[in-house]
C-alpha cells in the first residue's frame, strides 16, 4: 500500500455524502459497489442478516489491502463508505399504493461503495474467506456492481424515516423549479446515523433521486 494520506469521505467527497438540509443538484459519478439485494419489511430478520452479510466483507477488504503484501495497484488507506439502500414497491404494492407503504411490499438493494483500486478479483477472494469464518448464509449473495447515477437531486433528512415524505416534497419542488424532472419512484437514501442504535428523531439520511431535464424528459 502507498504511503497516502488516508481517504475519508466526509472530508473529500461531501458533495456526494454531506449535502444540507435543503435540496442541490448534483452529478453523481460512476462508483463501484458491493449489493446485496432483497424484498420485505426492513424491520425483520432477513433485512438485518442482509446488512451483517454487507459489513464482514467491506472490513475485510479494508483491513486486507492493508498489508504490505497484497498488490493492489493505487491501494490506500480508507474510512468504509456508509450503507446506502435503493428503495421501491413490488408490483403489488404499486398497484395497492394509497399514501401510505406497505413495508411488507418494499423491494431495496443495500450496498457498500468501494475505492477504485478494489477489483471484482480482489472482492471475490475477501467473500470466500468470510465464509470460513462466519455461516451468513447471505453471503453468496453479495454481488460486485458499477452504477452511475448522474443527474440527481438530494438533501439530508433530519428525523425518522417515517417523515421522509416531506422533504421529498420538498425536493420534488426544487427539481420543478429548476426544470427539472423526477425520473421514477425509486430513491436512494445513505445511512450517516446507525439507524439500529440510534433514536429516530436523531437520524440523518441522505435522500436522492435521478432527475432529467424536463424539456428531454
Amino acid at each position: 500500500m502507498s504511503a497516502q494520506a488516508k481517504h475519508e469521505w466526509r472530508k473529500h467527497e461531501k458533495d456526494i455524502y454531506c449535502p444540507r438540509a435543503t435540496p442541490v443538484l448534483i452529478n453523481v459519478p460512476e462508483s463501484q459497489f458491493i449489493r446485496i439485494r432483497g424484498a420485505g419489511n426492513p424491520n425483520g430478520v432477513d433485512f438485518r442478516k442482509r446488512i451483517e452479510a454487507l459489513y464482514p466483507i467491506a472490513y475485510g477488504i479494508k483491513m486486507t489491502a492493508k498489508q504490505p503484501d497484497v498488490e493492489l495497484q493505487g491501494a490506500q488507506d480508507y474510512t468504509v463508505y456508509p450503507l446506502e439502500g435503493v428503495w421501491s414497491l413490488s408490483e403489488q404494492g404499486r398497484v395497492s399504493y394509497q399514501g401510505v407503504v406497505n413495508k411488507d411490499e418494499l423491494v431495496y438493494e443495500l450496498m457498500l461503495r468501494q475505492p477504485d483500486f478494489v477489483t471484482e478479483a480482489f472482492f471475490r477472494k475477501i467473500v470466500e474467506a468470510c465464509r470460513r469464518k462466519n455461516d451468513n448464509p447471505f453471503f453468496d449473495q453479495v454481488e460486485w456492481v458499477t452504477q452511475h447515477e448522474g443527474p440527481c437531486l438530494q438533501m439530508l433528512h433530519l428525523g425518522p424515516f417515517e417523515s421522509e415524505p416531506a422533504s421529498f416534497a420538498v425536493m420534488e419542488q426544487v427539481a420543478a423549479e429548476h426544470g427539472h424532472v423526477r425520473l421514477s419512484r425509486n430513491h436512494r437514501e445513505i445511512y450517516l446515523s446507525d439507524f439500529r442504535r440510534t433514536e429516530p428523531d436523531r437520524l440523518k439520511t441522505v435522500l436522492r433521486f435521478k432527475v432529467e431535464d424536463a424539456q428531454r424528459a
